[in-house]
């Protein structure tokens, strides 16, 4: 027990050992200061400018930043549709891949270019070469990017006084893919190399098995496939974008994209770094640090008592695997605990930390089956996302989502003393609460009513792979692993179908693009407003008592949105599983 309360603190501690710096680093790019990496960046920076005729003072209104953001997705969406149908046809797929149906392709175009990638394929055996590098890879880089830009646009409202402008989207874009996301992913793919994390353009291999297997119909299989491929440098931005598409159908627990302990250890600190770097990078950038640890305490406090449920109801296993003491669970000797579903290479305390950190982060990414947690283990990786991925959340987005529960905080302590509510030195207004409420709300509406729609489908009812309680929640995970932009699954849903990837494409393009223009709207509010002088009945923003109103508001307007909803899935699990 002693050894995983060690590995939970040490994931832990290296996290924020590396978020700091990192936050003071992106502050410095975002905000056009001079960084170790501006003698060599610098020149590149503004040759993109000039042959992209970018006018790098640009300073777009709130409307223009949207439009432009919009726009950018759209032809992106338009590329890698594209590039997924007509893959068949297109050079660099040396396994020759069909091009993918047209339904497939919208699931997956929309939900790269959301930064949520969800697959309803398998990446070894449904993707061409190009389709990745190109088409995904891209996107990985481009849509984290892109939540970066409008998290910095939104800081801009909060720290400039009577304007018009929050920035260009362009500059922000370029800044955050050139200095932040390409440097940091190819240390991690060098990383992921050396570990031995395939990555070449190599045509698949077929090599003879040790021993040969033989199936019930007699059939003896000899030899196995080997697929190849360029995964580390998807992999590494993957992790770091919180995007979360693995390069191979398992995912992360794959022994070519996830070989030892230390490429585990080293992609799972990525799903966490930069946006737990953001809230230090906020700090700086309002020039006032205490309010960035305030949102990282916050964030952080959640993440430790999600990660400590998992921990506890993945490591006492069920009634059922213990089956009344007869069999030994413990850790002494043995993994112990519930390791159905899990790698035995990475035991309980690394699996639920992944799943913790991942379902925090909008990423995604697994190295254990989701579907085989137990009820309360599973149910707080969906609850999670349920949230609205606040908790850390995406690269960019999780924190603006974050600061409009802010928002709405302050909004209801102004109520409750009887004040004009404030943040960071601007009034709150009733327009500005209605946008935090949209930002904030997006996400449950685009679950519940998408999930509710969902669950009266007979199609939707026969890609469950159980029954009851349990089969209500893969379908209702698979809805909120969409409405949060996180990606992953309860992993026994077959979703490859017309109505499921269209509807889930629908709710990813929904709750990214609602909350963003939301966010954008809130900014263009604020940067036109004067500040306003800090005295004594001015609510503190960075204690502990706001802390834990935050915290308070996070919890109830998402779990309590959601439990009624829960209480028929994992809930009712639970207490069928002890019965």
């Amino acid at each position: 027990m002693m050894n995983a309360v060690l590995q939970y603190g040490l994931y832990l501690v290296i996290l924020v050992a590396l978020a700091i710096p990192l936050g003071k680093y992106i502050s410095k790019v975002m905000d056009g200061e001079k960084v170790f990496l501006s003698k060599v960046l610098v020149p590149v920076e503004n040759f993109i400018y000039k042959i992209m005729r970018i006018d790098k003072k640009e300073d777009m209104t709130w409307k223009k930043y949207a439009v432009s953001v919009v726009s950018f997705s759209i032809f992106g969406f338009i590329i890698l549709f594209l590039l997924n149908v007509l893959q068949g046809v297109l050079p660099l797929n040396p396994e020759g891949v069909d091009g993918t149906t047209a339904h497939l392709a919208f699931n997956t175009t929309s939900s790269f270019v959301t930064n949520t990638n969800w697959q309803a394929y398998s990446g070894e055996s449904g993707l061409s070469y190009l389709t990745q590098m190109l088409g995904l890879t891209v996107q990985n880089f481009v849509s984290a990017a892109t939540g970066i830009a409008v998290l910095f646009a939104l800081i801009r409202g909060f720290t400039r006084v009577k304007e018009k402008g929050i920035g260009s989207f362009w500059v922000d874009l370029t800044r955050s893919i050139l200095y932040v996301l390409i440097p940091l992913s190819i240390v991690v793919t060098l990383g992921l190399a050396s570990q031995g994390v395939v990555q070449n353009l190599n045509s698949y291999e077929e090599v003879q098995l040790v021993q040969p297997i033989e199936l019930e119909d007699g059939t003896v299989i000899t030899k196995q496939v080997i697929p190849q491929g360029p995964a580390a440098s998807q992999i590494a931005i993957k992790q770091l974008g919180t995007n979360g598409g693995g390069f191979f159908g398992v995912n992360s627990a794959h022994p070519l994209e996830n070989p030892t302990i230390f490429s585990n250890m080293l992609e799972m600190i990525s799903l966490l770094l930069i946006p737990a770097a953001l809230c230090f990078s906020f700090g700086r950038s309002i020039k006032d640090k205490k309010q960035g640890r305030a949102i990282f305490l916050a964030m952080f406090i959640m993440l430790v008592v999600a990660l400590s449920i998992v921990a506890v109801s993945e490591a006492n296993a069920t009634p059922q695997l213990v089956q009344a003491g007869m069999v030994d669970v413990s850790p002494v000797g043995q993994a112990g605990g519930n390791m159905e579903g899990k790698e035995s290479r990475f035991g309980i305390a690394t699996s639920s930390t992944w799943a913790t950190f991942t379902t925090a982060a909008s990423n995604g990414s697994v190295n254990s089956m989701h579907d085989s947690y137990t009820p309360l283990g599973g149910m707080i990786t969906m609850l999670q996302m349920q949230l609205g991925e606040v908790i850390f959340g995406g690269v960019g987005c999780g924190l603006y989502g974050m600061l409009a529960f802010a928002i709405v905080a302050v909004f209801i302590a102004g109520l409750m003393v009887g004040r004009t509510p404030e943040y960071l030195g601007k009034k709150i207004d009733p327009y500005e609460m209605k946008m935090a409420m949209l930002v904030c709300l997006a996400t449950p509406i685009a679950i519940l009513v998408s999930s509710g729609i969902a669950s009266l489908v007979p199609q939707v009812v026969e890609s469950l792979n159980n029954e009851g309680a349990h089969g209500f929640s893969e379908m209702l995970y698979a809805y909120s692993s969409a409405g949060g932009n996180n990606g992953s699954a309860f992993a026994g849903f077959g979703a490859n179908t017309p109505f499921i990837n269209i509807t889930i494409g629908i709710v990813m393009l929904f709750a990214r693009f609602v909350p963003l223009i939301g966010t954008l709207a809130i900014a263009g509010s604020l940067v036109q407003k004067k500040k306003v002088a800090v005295s004594v009945g001015t609510l503190s923003t960075h204690n502990a008592l706001f802390i834990g109103l935050l915290i308070f508001v996070v919890l109830l307007v998402g779990a309590l949105s959601f439990f009624p909803a829960l209480a028929l899935g994992p809930i009712a699990e639970f207490f069928q599983m002890i019965a």
